[in-house]
């Protein structure tokens, strides 16, 4: 069943509104796009001028998925692209032809097409279409098992620390899946992944009980991997507020950082749509604060 609907002025056809896309929680694609579209006020400004890549989930998240960077064919003509250099493409295309996110029928637009995750880099693009430097660095944490997002806190904690000595205010929030991350504003002071880096380094120093920065899957059981490397220009991180592909419809959740100072069970700091539309009423942005 189709439904015709406008959302500021553009028409948009949305399309099996019942279609359960978490099967274990049984929340419906009509539910996504009313998350998306009552999240959106706070959303969009972390979407705003960058470009978008998806991970789309047609039949739901216990089925078949794929990521897309390319804007699909049948993309509306009033959503903005922008043809972008892909270097390293997997696909051997010179360039691609992104979406941005600048507004709410854009938002819903996607997730009518089921695309739960949306996943956006550090920088953005002037109202050229060309690419800025970046405004942004960002610090994954990946837990690695027994590990947990407790102990990704408390490598947080380290963080948050060293990047105050350096000038910068780190702002964190969950990954919406077993990790986190910290994000702060970047003022282009040297190129952010050596920066990172440099820094993920030290903290495997100082703590190499608690912390790794090297990928090596052997090296990671019991501690918390800094994945610095989501730098890179060509890489792109799950946005806040961004639904992720669980068993549940948890989202990626800007936090308090008493929230963080707090946290001694993993579930403390897990939050589904519902849980994140009420934190957003009572708290308002927590990631539009530096």
């Amino acid at each position: 069943m189709k439904v015709p609907v406008k959302v500021d002025g553009r028409e948009l056809t949305l399309s099996n509104l019942d279609k359960v896309l978490y099967p274990e929680y049984g929340f419906t694609k009509a539910e996504i796009i009313d998350y998306y579209s009552r999240i959106a006020p706070v959303l969009l400004p972390h979407l705003q001028g960058r470009p978008l890549t998806v991970k789309r989930y047609p039949n739901g998240v216990t089925a078949q998925s794929f990521f897309e960077k390319n804007a699909p064919e049948h993309t509306p003509s009033w959503v903005r692209k922008v043809t972008l250099p892909a270097p390293g493409s997997t696909k051997n295309r010179e360039t691609i032809d992104f979406a941005v996110v600048d507004d709410l029928p854009t938002l819903v637009y996607y997730a009518n097409l089921a695309a739960l995750e949306l996943h956006v880099p550090q920088w953005r693009v002037d109202e050229d279409g060309e690419a800025l430097p970046p405004d942004m660095i960002v610090f994954d944490l990946d837990p690695g098992p027994p590990a947990t997002i407790v102990e990704c806190c408390e490598v947080a904690l380290m963080l948050r620390e060293a990047l105050e000595e350096d000038g910068l205010t780190a702002r964190p929030k969950t990954s919406g899946s077993k990790g986190m991350q910290l994000y702060a504003d970047w003022d282009c002071r040297e190129e952010p992944s050596d920066y990172a880096k440099k820094l993920a380094r030290r903290l495997e120093k100082e703590h190499p009980e608690q912390v790794v920065s090297v990928m090596t899957k052997k090296l990671r059981p019991g501690k918390v991997f800094i994945d610095w490397s989501q730098n890179n220009p060509a890489k792109t991180t799950v946005a806040p507020y961004s639904l992720r592909a669980k068993d549940r419809p948890t989202v990626s959740t800007p936090l308090l950082w008493k929230e963080v100072e707090g946290c001694e069970r993993p579930e403390e700091l897990v939050f589904t749509a519902p849980d994140v539309l009420a934190r957003v009423e009572k708290r308002g942005d927590l990631f539009g604060r530096a």
